[in-house]
């Protein structure tokens, strides 16, 4: 998929990770609207974007993924300013184990209403394009962080909702791809923050540093590069895609998960 013409939807995408995929996106030709609940933090990106790119490429709305109404709103105004929807990337998300269910709430369900709601405008059923969807996880929904249980959860969720939404897809005509992103450990706010979210597996914060010391920690720009590719390789669907730093070895880097199906 060439992105040139194409039009794409993220959230969480004014800081960190939704932030690189919104410039890689727009860098490579996709009009691009950024949906967040941080306004302060959106109001300088936007400035410079438009700057950059023209206001006609790229638009910014207030949008909290726990609700339903905001994520209407985003992807009829996306829809309605842009002429229709090829990209969605579901990519907002906390890690806070001490507030779980709102863990939960954001990342999980979070990326299911945005993707239920973004059907809607891209089923080439109902009257959409088709296109693909990507899905921001993580390492841990891949295999278990020890201090992050809930956290470790809401991502296998996501990765196990993502591959079989890809499946559905291809099954009923739906015309849309569906690729999950698992990134490890990322040079974010969220990142930073860690040490204090880990709620009543504190203790476990220096196995949790001494993880990180051993895999590295990537740049946004590398999680936005990675992402790009799931998006533009039209073979990719219901892929998940772990980035991993790599080392001086060569050893890391990208890699797709292979996992038991009992599809035929």
């Amino acid at each position: 998929m060439a992105l040139n013409g194409k039009n794409a939807v993220v959230t969480g995408a004014v800081m960190g990770i939704g932030k690189a995929i919104a410039e890689i996106l727009l860098q490579n030709g996709a009009k691009v609207a950024l949906l967040d609940v941080n306004e302060t933090a959106a109001k300088g990106l936007m400035e410079t974007l438009i700057k950059q790119y023209g206001k006609e490429k790229v638009f910014f709305l207030k949008c909290d993924v726990e609700s339903e109404e905001d994520i209407k709103a985003g992807l009829k105004k996306a829809a309605e300013t842009f002429g229709g929807i090829d990209i969605l990337c579901n990519n907002a998300g906390i890690l806070n184990e001490g507030s779980w269910e709102k863990m939960v709430s954001i990342n999980l369900m979070g990326i299911i209403r945005g993707t239920y709601l973004g059907l809607e405008h891209m089923n080439k059923l109902t009257g959409g394009r088709g296109g693909v969807i990507v899905n921001t996880a993580s390492m841990a929904g891949i295999g278990p962080l020890p201090s992050c249980p809930v956290y470790t959860a809401v991502k296998h969720g996501v990765v196990g909702f993502t591959r079989a939404i890809a499946a559905a897809s291809t099954l009923l005509g739906y015309g849309i791809r569906s690729n999950v992103l698992c990134p490890a450990f990322v040079q974010t706010d969220l990142f930073s923050n860690i040490p204090k979210q880990l709620g009543r597996f504190s203790e476990l914060c220096l196995e949790t540093q001494q993880l990180v010391e051993r895999l590295g920690v990537l740049k946004v720009s590398e999680v936005a590069e990675a992402l790009l590719e799931l998006v533009t390789d039209e073979t990719k669907n219901g892929q998940a895609l772990l980035v991993l730093p790599t080392d001086e070895e060569g050893k890391g880097g990208k890699s797709y998960i292979t996992f038991p199906t009992f599809l035929q």
